[in-house]
């Protein structure tokens, strides 16, 4: 094999950094392929614990041996030297002149197009609905759950947004309890995501990682005028996600996530979901670099 490095005069710049643009990061960095994210000066993710988005807040993060941390764009250079991926507070992508990057991935999963186009860079992917591959970027990776999650689409758009999570796995009857009746897999698979049902502030009454029983207190909503609205479990699970305290909220937000599977360890663990889009923006990226041949993959890394 040679020498020099495929990868090493290439930058992929990542839009979000939340658990799925994570995903994408990991995969890409483990492959040796650098890698720069930017985000929101108050990141907005709940599935803290395995988005490198938590770096804004912390500094540096590690998911799953890897660490990211925020950075300026000009230390972008040393921090990449370091083996970390830097995460830059950027919203409105001015530093991407600075930066320079070969290839463009927008996973914010905003369901729409906030602003990314062909012309961002040599080569542009963007995650689930509200890209058209050919007109807004070059390749569109399926986000949907099903047998198309992680495919890489080169003409079309992807799946239509459901406006429902999809399921991971319906509460057994040992986990069902209170007053809430029978719960069918949809209705799971919708309850499992927790949303602000006011303005305010966020106070947290329990940790990512936390075991909760049906009824059992996990935060509170503390409204502009003082009244505070204590936040219930849904249904027997596992606290996978919760939002950072100091983020504003607005009825309706993203706040949490329950897994009604029980098992602590998955919400330290890249989701299974977000290692598929990964998988399928590391397959585009590659396909593009390297052009349609197998021959010219194997010649150029040198086998």
């Amino acid at each position: 094999m040679r020498d020099e490095h495929p990868f090493e005069d290439l930058l992929v710049l990542i839009k979000g950094a939340g658990d799925l643009a994570t995903g994408v990061a990991w995969r890409l960095h483990r492959c040796g392929i650098p890698v720069v994210m930017t985000e929101l000066p108050q990141p907005l993710t709940v599935r803290r614990t395995v988005a490198f988005a938590q770096a804004v807040y912390d500094e540096e993060h590690e998911v799953e041996d890897v660490t990211a941390r925020r950075a300026l764009a000009a230390d972008v250079p040393d921090v990449l030297d370091a083996g970390e991926i830097p995460v830059v507070v950027d919203p409105e992508m001015e530093a991407i002149d600075e930066l320079a990057p070969s290839a463009v991935v927008d996973a914010i999963v905003a369901k729409c197009n906030t602003g990314t186009t062909l012309e961002s860079a040599e080569f542009v992917a963007a995650l689930g609905p509200g890209f058209e591959a050919g007109v807004d970027c070059h390749a569109v990776i399926e986000t949907n759950r099903g047998p198309n999650l992680g495919r890489a689409i080169w003409e079309g758009a992807a799946e239509a947004d459901t406006g429902t999570p999809g399921a991971i796995a319906a509460p057994t009857d040992a986990q069902e309890s209170g007053e809430g009746g029978d719960r069918s897999p949809a209705d799971d698979a919708a309850a499992r995501v927790l949303r602000a049902p006011a303005a305010g502030r966020f106070q947290a009454l329990a940790r990512i990682g936390d075991c909760l029983a049906c009824g059992e207190p996990f935060g509170a909503v503390v409204e502009p005028a003082g009244e505070e609205t204590t936040l219930l479990a849904p249904f027997a699970g596992v606290l996978r996600g919760l939002i950072h305290e100091s983020v504003a909220l607005q009825p309706g937000l993203k706040i949490g996530d329950i897994d009604p599977r029980g098992n602590p360890e998955y919400a330290f663990r890249i989701s299974d979901k977000s290692l598929a889009v990964g998988g399928g923006v590391l397959e585009a990226f590659l396909h593009w670099h390297f052009g349609r041949s197998d021959d010219s993959v194997t010649e150029e890394l040198g086998f």
